[in-house]
């Protein structure tokens, strides 16, 4: 008779050994779920996670590690005035700098929700952050404490944030909400992104506003409309399959509309998304995380670095010496030339056009623990 058993306790954790005319021992079994029930109670009570417990991972974003990051995912960034930039990141909040990013301190006062999907910032110098579990929030001293904004909200993943003068627009688990300076709640846009999640947001000179979703694409509505319409045509893939998750949009100086796909690269339409063209075909990598259209070209973010075109997406140039972390999340550019790119490890910074980059996360680096408890 031939029988099995493994140099451990069977706890799935030895290889099973060959041995033979061994007959099976009830008490080799006891001894195994004594074992097992000790080193479960010694897991419990010494407080080591049986699981890890993690926020669900949504549409393409990542679960924070279950040890913190030396150096924070950053998932958004925004800037006031040529020197103050702000930056939120997946796990430790925001953090602010007043030297372009010299240095850093976190500013989380107020604040309760440590994932920050998006920053905005107002005329008036305002910062607005949208949070992954918990709503929108309110700064008017710079950071140095934050206010809950969520009365009208029905879903509090705030995805993305617009600003046009006075009028905040935010991106959310339900479709697309308003807020006026003058109101104290936010109001749903129209209906027909019901239950829709929306990544992005851009607004045409005619006050046309435009919503990357996921699952339904492109949608547009007109400033004299009463609904939205969902704009898809030509906006398909390499393999034919249509594109309906959009992660980002941006609009050029042609009033050009720009959407990055999670996995099928980077449209352009310029009719206002009638008609859409792909223009990615030469980049190595589909992922878009970003898109910055400026009169020094087409700078779009992806999961292998940053590139740029001059002629709409014909010919691209990889833009990353000095950029040592590739995975980027997010790229803005600012009134004084510069661009800044927030990283899944801190932020990098160039002042030429993205030809070189320098890593700036002196303060968001040696972070051993989170300040939220």
């Amino acid at each position: 008779m031939t029988t099995y058993r493994s140099d451990r306790p069977a706890n799935g954790c030895g290889e099973a050994r060959q041995e033979e005319k061994v007959e099976p021992s009830k008490q080799q079994g006891i001894l195994a779920f004594i074992f097992c029930l000790f080193t479960l109670t010694v897991l419990a009570v010494s407080g080591l996670p049986l699981a890890a417990e993690r926020p669900p991972q949504q549409h393409g974003l990542a679960p924070p590690e279950s040890q913190p990051r030396t150096v924070p995912s950053i998932q958004a960034l925004t800037v006031v005035g040529t020197r103050t930039v702000f930056a939120g990141s997946f796990g430790l909040g925001v953090f602010r700098s007043d030297d372009r990013g010299g240095t850093w301190s976190p500013v989380n006062a107020g604040l309760t929700d440590p994932f920050v999907l998006c920053l905005a910032t107002a005329e008036d110098g305002t910062v607005y952050a949208g949070t992954f579990r918990a709503g929108v929030f309110r700064s008017q001293d710079g950071g140095k404490s934050w206010h809950a904004l969520n009365a009208g909200l029905k879903h509090l993943e705030i995805k993305t944030l617009l600003i046009v003068g006075g009028v905040i627009y935010a991106g959310t688990g339900d479709g697309v909400y308003r807020l006026s300076g003058t109101d104290g709640q936010w109001t749903v846009v129209t209906k027909g992104l019901d239950e829709t999640l929306v990544h992005t947001l851009a607004r045409g000179a005619d006050g046309t506003l435009f919503a990357g979703t996921s699952g339904k694409g492109v949608m547009r509505y007109r400033a004299t409309g009463s609904e939205w319409k969902r704009l898809s045509h030509g906006l398909v893939d390499h393999e034919g399959l249509g594109e309906n998750f959009i992660r980002v949009l941006a609009m050029d100086k042609e009033q050009g509309l720009y959407a990055g796909t999670f996995d099928g690269g980077v449209f352009r339409s310029g009719d206002g998304g009638q008609t859409w063209r792909p223009i990615s075909r030469a980049l190595p990598n589909d992922s878009i995380r970003g898109i910055v259209a400026s009169e020094k070209g087409l700078f779009v973010a992806t999961g292998r670095g940053i590139f740029k075109s001059q002629n709409q997406g014909r010919q691209w140039t990889a833009l990353n010496h000095g950029l040592t972390e590739l995975s980027v999340q997010v790229l803005i550019a600012t009134g004084g030339g510069a661009l800044y790119a927030g990283t899944s490890s801190g932020v990098f910074r160039s002042d030429d056009d993205g030809m070189n980059w320098v890593t700036i996360s002196e303060g968001l680096q040696g972070v051993s623990e989170s300040p939220f408890k």
